[in-house]
Parts: C-alpha cells; structure tokens; sequence
C-alpha cells in the first residue's frame, strides 16, 4: 500500500530534517536550495520564469514508470550526463538512497519504493502543481517539448484530440513537435490552424517545405515575461522522416539545421529579446553539441531520449555558457526554470526538476473531469483484463525490457516466426508483480498510426546489417548521428555487442538457438511498425493482447540483452536486482 498525503509529507520532513529536500538537488550554478517539508513550496527568484514538461506520451493519468539500469554513454559523453544510472547518479547528484526522489530518478528498489511512494503524473495532478507554480511566479511560460499527442489508446482513438484539449486545459503556451507527425501533415496543420489558434503557439525553427526550403511553421515566438522579452525557439526532432513514416509528411525535410539556429538566436536578439531559450527536442546528447556550437542561447529545455536530469549542465561556448537540461517523461516531471535578467542579460539561475507525485497533488477538478470524459466511450475495451503478471514489466533500457520480451514472444508465438523484432521505444509504463495486464497496458506499449505487424524472410547478412544499423544510431561518437531511440529488441536472436566499436563492427556471435547465424541462410522474422509503406496487416496489440489472453499468467524469467564487452567501469551501466 502507498504512503497516505500526510505519511508521505512526514517522510519528507524527516528527510528535511536530515539536510535533505526535493527542490535541493536543483539549485543555480551559485546557490543551494533550502530545505522544505513541501517540495511544491519552492522560493520565488529572479524576474523570468519558465516551467517545462516534455515526452508526456498522452498518458492522462498517474503510472508508473522505472529509470533505466543502462544508458550507456560512448566516446566523450562516457560518465557524463544523462549517461549515469542507479547508484552512480545519487553519488553524483547527492542523492541519499530509499527517498522519494531515489525512487523518482532510478530503478533502484523500483517495486519497493513504488509501493510505498505510489504513482507518478498525471494531467490532474500536473495541472494542480502548474497553477501552484504560477501563482508563486507570476507571468511563468508554461513550455510543451513534444511528444504528447502519441502514447495512449485514448489519443490513438481521438486522433489526438483528447490531448489537445488537456494542454488547452493546462495552460501551455509553446510546444514543439515530433510524435505528433505520425497524426500526419494535414491534422498537424489542422490542430496548429484551428484548436491552437490564439492560444498556444507551436514552433520549428528546423522545419522546411520540399520545394522552396520555406519555414513550415513559426521558428519562435517572443513573449515578455514581467517586461523582459524571452525568445522561445522551436528545435523540432530532426530525424522525424526517418524513425518515422516519411510518406506522412512527404512534403517536409526536417534536420538539426544549426546554422539556422544560429540565424534565429541573432534575429530574435535583433528584435530585443532579452533572453533566448531553445524548446528543444534533439536528444540530450544533441542539445549538449548544439550549445558548444550556437552562440547566444542561454538555455535548452530539452527532450526527446526521456533522460530525467535533475542539475542543468553548463556549456561552454564562444559566446558564454548555455543551461542545459532534459525533463523525463510520462507526465513524471515538471521543471522550473527561474532567470535573474538585469541590463539586458541573464545574470543568475535556479532550476527545479520537480517529480509529480500523485498521492502529494490533489486533481485539478477541471482537468479530472477532462480526462473522466474522454475515456468514458472507451471504458470497457481499456478496462478488458487479459492476463496477470508475475514479474515487474517496464520497457526502458537500451537494449530490452521486460514488456518488451512479452511484445517479442508474442509475435513470434501468434505469426511463427523464429526471430522478433520490436522496436526501441522509450514510451511506454510499467507495471507491478502481481498487477492485472489490461488492454489499455498493451496499448500504452504499442499504440501508433503505423501499427501493422509483417513476417519477412531475410538472410543472416541482412539481420546483422538491421542490427549495425541501429546501433550506430545509438551510439555514434557524433552526438548529431545519434537518433535518440534505444536498441532493437529482440526475440529468438542472441548477440554479442561493443558498443565502443565503430559502426559495422559492433554486432558479433549471432545464434539462434545455440547455433551460429549464417550469412547466406534465410530465417523468418517478424516486427512491426514499418516505415516505408503503409500495411494493412495484423495490429501489434492484437498480436500481444491475443498471446497473452492464452497466458492467463506472465513470467520474464530472463530479459535477452546482448553480451556487452568493453563497457566494463562505464557508470551508465548496472545489474539490477531480481525484482
């Protein structure tokens, strides 16, 4: 059973007592936080404020959500933020272990600490802690970083409508885009034109028509905040026509566009802007090489690779330094970015990265009869239990997950085929021992556009191309190569992995049950989400709702990762425990 309000705000004392808070760890680059037995309850500083959530994947209501125990950093970013996990991040943040905000920032005694510390999000409890925020910070920006129209079976069914009508509901004011591609161009344009209009602004600076280079969308806007004008420039995610469907939006290129940036930092501050933030959703990665390369941005409030960093870094670049940060996912977290602007600069920060703890938030009313509203015509098909699980299911890592075994199964079980492929998603919740697996839970895994599964024979050569293919996304030296997803889960497939080697040399010792792939030898493998051509075929959640309907129970005795070498000393890596 979870903590009660009042337990859980007596944990927090305790803890306070004990020189530690929530709202410590976040602290600007020359202050500490204090010590509050309220973590909402955060000191008012400086003249600009700006609040953030990103990669909330349309989940409306509290979950549950486990950090990674892998998130391995290559070349130069070995070590360093986001690439930290478990016991290596609380050392580095200063995080003790068993508190709250252990529980928030990693998977360590994940089935524990959820127990008692209860579920995370939530769009009611969200929009309660932003009207608390704004009303500690008058004339705070509420930023949307994107990839929140895509995540559920709610926003799947409404055509995303149910999440735009709860951002109305919360109050944003500027968003940037990419899972919202997958609706297609013409109910982008039709959300950004009609519900959007007059009230939330969406933007691209990165964003391109085919035939003339013109900007699709608005590049920035610049709002004042208490009399000091904030550029907002929109960074949409620059390998949308790759990860996804490139025939639903034909008619637009996207790309990193870094000296564009670069144009539009110097334009907006030619128009007065006092301050330039990028709302950003490269990748954390991304955002870091951006900002030792564009000048005059004084901070990116980023998404994208769902990397919950609770102290900004500091870039260096030859114009100053630029705030660096990455806000989670899921609804998990809310930012607060507060600015001290005088004589036309930023002279001071403080920065939050708040966890949205359900059981210590009250729903906002409004936006809990929202949410009560859109899911009532869906109630029984989202509340269908199809089997029990024995074992904590959860999708994040690099290389697998749990949930991401069963989708893997499932599909070489219900379509016969000896390999599975399912893709690195790094959307999807998680689920307790002993918790009933229901329909809505496979969708909140698999709900997408393009959902088709396809059974293809391909040789031992190709599989190994997939696999070098995608590692290299992950895993490029070059942070701008990166794409951000994690590793392609497999089923069947067994590998060895250097994540350190160069690309074409990272994948080796293939097998399939206990025997070597051979190149020239043709296997049968099954996936979904295809890219390159709309399919009519068998949804995945069919797939997995119907192999687990005939499970009743599920067991992940063993995740199948890849064998890693030379990852040995890499602090992004750790061995969970059994739950």
């Amino acid at each position: 059973m979870s903590l009660t309000r009042r337990e859980f705000l007596q944990v927090l004392a305790a803890a306070g007592a004990a020189g530690f808070s929530l709202p410590a760890i976040g602290g600007g680059h020359s202050g500490r936080g204090g010590t509050h037995v309220d973590p909402y309850e955060i000191p008012r500083f400086g003249n600009v404020s700006l609040l953030h959530y990103t990669d909330c994947h349309a989940q409306l209501l509290p979950v549950y959500f486990r950090e990674p125990h892998i998130n391995l950093g290559v070349g130069n970013m070995k070590g360093r933020p986001p690439h930290l996990v478990g016991h290596r991040f609380l050392e580095y943040y200063g995080i003790r272990p068993g508190t709250p905000e252990a529980y928030a920032f990693t998977y360590l005694d994940f089935v524990e600490a959820a127990r008692k510390y209860g579920k995370v999000g939530g769009f009611a409890h969200l929009a309660t802690l932003v009207k608390k925020l704004r009303e500690q910070r008058p004339g705070a920006l509420l930023l949307d970083g994107g990839d929140t129209w895509q995540g559920s079976a709610t926003a799947l069914w409404t055509n995303a409508q149910d999440m735009v009508d709860a951002q109305k509901l919360l109050g944003v004011d500027v968003m940037t885009p990419h899972w919202e591609m997958t609706y297609g161009a013409k109910r982008v344009r039709e959300i950004v034109e009609k519900d959007f209009k007059g009230r939330i602004d969406f933007v691209a600076q990165n964003i391109v028509d085919n035939e003339w280079e013109e900007l699709v969308f608005t590049p920035y806007v610049i709002r004042e905040i208490n009399g000091v004008p904030v550029a907002i420039i929109g960074q949409a995610f620059p390998y949308t026509p790759i990860a996804n469907p490139r025939y639903m939006i034909p008619d637009w290129s996207f790309g990193i566009r870094e000296d564009h940036m670069q144009e539009m930092v110097d334009e907006a501050r030619g128009k007065g802007a006092q301050v330039v933030v990028v709302l950003s959703h490269n990748g954390m990665d991304v955002d870091l090489k951006m900002a030792r390369r564009v000048t005059g941005i004084d901070a990116i409030l980023g998404g994208h690779t769902h990397d919950a960093v609770p102290r900004p870094v500091l870039v260096k670049n030859a114009g100053g330094k630029t705030i660096v940060t990455n806000a989670g996912s899921n609804g998990k977290f809310l930012s607060v970015l507060d600015l001290d602007v005088k004589n036309g600069r930023v002279r001071d920060f403080r920065y939050h990265l708040l966890p949205v703890f359900s059981n210590l938030l009250e729903p906002d009313p409004e936006m809990a009869a929202h949410i009560e509203k859109v899911r009532a015509p869906y109630k029984d098909r989202l509340e269908e239990k199809l089997a029990v699980t024995d074992t904590l299911l959860y999708r994040r890592g690099n290389f697998n997950g749990t949930f991401d075994q069963i989708i893997c199964e499932a599909l070489m079980d219900e379509l016969g085929a000896e390999i599975a492929f399912s893709p690195g998603f790094r959307w999807g919740t998680t689920l307790l021992p002993g918790d009933t697996i229901t329909f809505e839970d496979v969708m909140t895994q698999t709900a997408i556009t393009y959902p088709s599964t396809t059974v293809n024979n391909l040789t031992g050569a190709r599989i190994k191309e997939i696999l070098e293919d995608v590692a290299d996304n992950l895993f490029n030296k070059d942070p701008y190569y990166q794409q951000g997803g994690d590793m392609v889960r497999v089923g069947g497939l067994t590998y060895t992995m250097d994540p350190t080697a160069d690309i074409g040399h990272r994948i080796r010792d293939m097998e399939l049950d206990g025997k070597p792939i051979r190149p020239d030898k043709t296997y049968v493998v099954a996936g979904w989400a295809n890219v390159h051509t709309p399919l009519d075929t068998r949804p995945v959640w069919d797939v997995v709702a119907s192999w687990l309907r005939e499970q009743k129970v599920v067991s992940v005795e063993k995740v199948n990762t890849p064998r890693l070498v030379n990852v040995r000393g890499n602090p992004g890596i750790e061995s969970p425990s059994p739950a």
